[in-house]
């Protein structure tokens, strides 16, 4: 127990906060010019320094796509009979969607009890600062590791990880690994540890009825045009009703498998009453299954309507995804549907932005994870099979082929991309205490390796 009291230690004594405040420091914008130059900065004077002193190889690597950054990579092998570990986390961080309260500077960090104020606290600065500690303080206790360890950081994950696909198809022997350990996203909750095997993909869908170029009067021309507004709405609403109930089984997994159900059933999350598909749990519908979701709906100037029937209407929907759901026969489903209720005339796109992937629960990597963890803490465990929102998991499970643990460090109110993104220090503590308890049983009794 003394290594993980000198976890709680570290945080305890300032050393973290003070550590993070100044990678908050730099303000890692990857959708900015300026953003551009502080990412590389940040590659160099924080990230780069920090593998070395893990004694790792350090490379920086250029990334295949012309729209993202480079990768950092640090590599420290101790025997190739020892388990192999990749570590990810992201360099970037969004840039500014609105005025942060009196008092907060998002590139300063802010104590206010026990809220860490300032961009990237949550992600993903925070989240891989704990594991780079859990990492430098398990060295220093043992002199070793006990693994091999690969820590990879891309600069592009906040606007799609453009490239890591490429990069990591081609540079599968040097990501090789036994196990993915990362943290990015949230637990479940404030109080409850988590551990999550993969993320939910997503679908952005356009649906544009454009029937005219221009608006008609509503007393000359109503009862005898097409409203496009009224069409729309319509075709909307037989793809998901008014209560969030998809209407299309072709936009739905084809099953919920046990394992899946039997992990999220002692997982409880709030939900609106009537909301979604009934035959399932809060649980299963935000972890296991498939929403669509209206994102945007526009016609007209609702601020400032005329009597008009306007000429084109447009919506945004997404569908967010579960593993299993047969992606390339979501747009055809839409269209073949539509025209089938009489909305051929709406146009129907769709852009994958991010994959679905996970881990199996079964997995003997989760139970391990899940095992180990358990020995640390006097708090169930939650496990999900993979988080609602998107990750680049499908890189480490579909390119690289290994199991994927997800041990966040933040929570569902860090407010990670809008004004006052925060980290909670008692989260920060005690997942440094959990971060160093799994690499240190890593050391000490891994699975067998998959490779």
């Amino acid at each position: 127990m003394e290594l993980l009291d000198q976890a709680r230690a570290h945080v305890d004594s300032g050393a973290f906060f003070t550590e993070l405040a100044r990678l908050v420091s730099y303000p890692t914008v990857s959708d900015a010019p300026e953003g551009r130059e502080a990412i590389q900065a940040y590659l160099d004077e924080v990230l780069a320094p920090a593998l070395a002193g893990l004694g790792c190889e350090v490379t920086e690597h250029p990334n295949p796509d012309l729209a993202g950054g480079p990768f950092l990579l640090g590599v420290r092998t101790e025997g190739e009979d020892l388990p192999t570990l990749l570590c990810y986390g992201h360099a970037d961080v969004v840039g500014e969607a609105g005025q942060w309260r009196d008092g907060l500077d998002p590139w300063t960090l802010t104590a206010d009890g026990d809220r860490w104020y300032g961009r990237g606290t949550a992600d993903n600065k925070g989240q891989h600062l704990v594991n780079l500690t859990a990492l430098r303080l398990l060295l220093a206790e043992r002199g070793k590791l006990g693994f091999n360890l690969k820590f990879l950081f891309e600069t592009g994950e906040e606007i799609g990880s453009p490239g890591l696909t490429e990069f990591a198809a081609q540079e599968k022997d040097l990501l090789a690994a036994d196990v993915l350990i990362a943290s990015d996203g949230p637990r479940l909750d404030a109080a409850t540890p988590t551990l999550f095997l993969g993320a939910r993909g997503g679908i952005r869908l356009t649906l544009d009825a454009d029937l005219r170029p221009d608006a008609a009067h509503s007393g000359n021309w109503g009862g005898i045009l097409r409203n496009p507004a009224t069409t729309l709405a319509a075709a909307i609403a037989s793809l998901v009703d008014g209560h969030g109930r998809v209407q299309v089984p072709e936009l739905l997994p084809p099953e919920l498998p046990d394992s899946v159900r039997a992990a999220l059933a002692v997982v409880v999350v709030d939900a609106d009453e009537g909301w979604g598909d009934q035959n399932l749990t809060p649980a299963e519908r935000l972890y296991g299954w498939n929403t669509l979701e209206v994102l945007a709906l526009g016609a007209g100037d609702p601020a400032r309507p005329v009597n008009a029937i306007p000429g084109r209407a447009r919506a945004v929907l997404q569908l967010r995804y579960v593993a299993g759901t047969d992606v390339d026969g979501v747009a055809p489903a839409i269209r073949k549907h539509l025209a089938a209720q009489g909305f051929s005339m709406v146009d129907v796109r769709a852009d994958a932005t991010f994959l679905a992937s996970r881990t199996p629960v079964d997995d003997p990597w989760v139970t391990w994870a899940r095992e180990a963890l358990g020995e640390v803490t006097d708090k169930p465990v939650a496990l999900l099979p993979n988080f609602g929102g998107g990750l680049p998991n499908h890189v480490f499970t579909d390119v690289l082929g290994m199991a994927t643990l997800w041990l966040p460090h933040s929570y569902p109110g860090c407010l990670q991309h809008a004004p006052d993104e925060h980290l909670l220090a008692p989260v920060a503590r005690e997942g440094l205490v959990l971060a160093t308890a799994l690499f240190a049983a890593l050391s000490s009794a891994p699975p067998t390796p998959r490779r």
